[in-house]
């Protein structure tokens, strides 16, 4: 699955799932531009020693004039984008019950209005390329909700619901929309779990371990490449069978 000669643009990719993603297409090849808040310059550095071109730029995903700017430095950069990867999300878990009006805002305007600002502002080029791949990074909490998580499983169920529509949109202009969802992953957030936790959601997943963002990385390789090319308006579950 080669992406030599393919620009990638990855929002939240300094670190995490998103730096896994960023330099997995880094290996197949494609030149990464890692799109954050605040760029982790040896990130950018790790990714320019597998030998390809690679930038950050600094934006907000919530603030489309940050956005906008971001991208137009990009195709100065590279005068294409050919592969788009919104990773960049937050949470801020609370019942529903005591979930304060900034912790509902501040994930929706992330996880969702973030996606929607920076696929409104890479649109135009992908249609004028008549060509491109969009993965949007997902999660099974947005197809069967958890408690606690009222604000970041309406984000990620908004997320689904837009990769389909972009699906069927862009689809006569030779463009691929599709989302990852995955299930729990390795982080530095699930590594904060107690044993007790991690024990009973391991329970609940028919694999019985959690995944990598390896794992999460090599879904988003395949449906950036060619080999996904008939591929589009799907949500594929990165999850051990978690959610069927």
């Amino acid at each position: 699955m080669s992406l030599k000669g393919k620009i990638a643009l990855i929002t939240g990719g300094s670190r995490g799932i998103g730096k896994s993603i960023a330099l997995r297409l880094a290996k197949a090849g494609a030149s990464i531009v890692i799109l954050d808040r605040v760029i982790q310059n040896e990130t950018v550095e790790e990714l320019q020693s597998l030998g390809v071109k690679a930038m950050g730029v600094e934006a907000s995903v919530t603030d489309f004039s940050s956005v906008e700017k971001a991208v137009e430095k990009v195709l100065e950069s590279f005068s294409t984008i050919d592969i788009v990867v919104n990773n960049a999300g937050i949470t801020r878990d609370n019942l529903f019950l005591r979930m304060k009006q900034e912790e509902w805002d501040s994930v929706i305007a992330v996880n969702l209005t973030g996606a929607f600002n920076v696929c409104k502002a890479v649109n135009r080029q992908l249609f004028k390329q008549r060509a491109g791949k969009i993965v949007n990074i997902a999660s099974v909490v947005g197809q069967m909700g958890n408690i606690g998580q009222a604000n970041y499983a309406a984000s990620k169920a908004g997320l689904i619901g837009l990769t389909k529509t972009l699906a069927r949109e862009f689809a006569a202009r030779n463009i691929q929309v599709n989302a990852v969802a995955p299930g729990f992953i390795n982080t530095e957030m699930t590594a904060k779990l107690p044993a007790d936790v991690k024990e009973y959601f391991i329970k609940n997943i028919p694999a019985g371990t959690f995944g990598s963002p390896e794992d999460v990385a090599n879904a988003v390789a395949f449906l950036v490449s060619d080999e996904a090319n008939y591929i589009t308006g799907q949500v594929i579950n990165v999850d051990g069978g978690m959610f069927m």
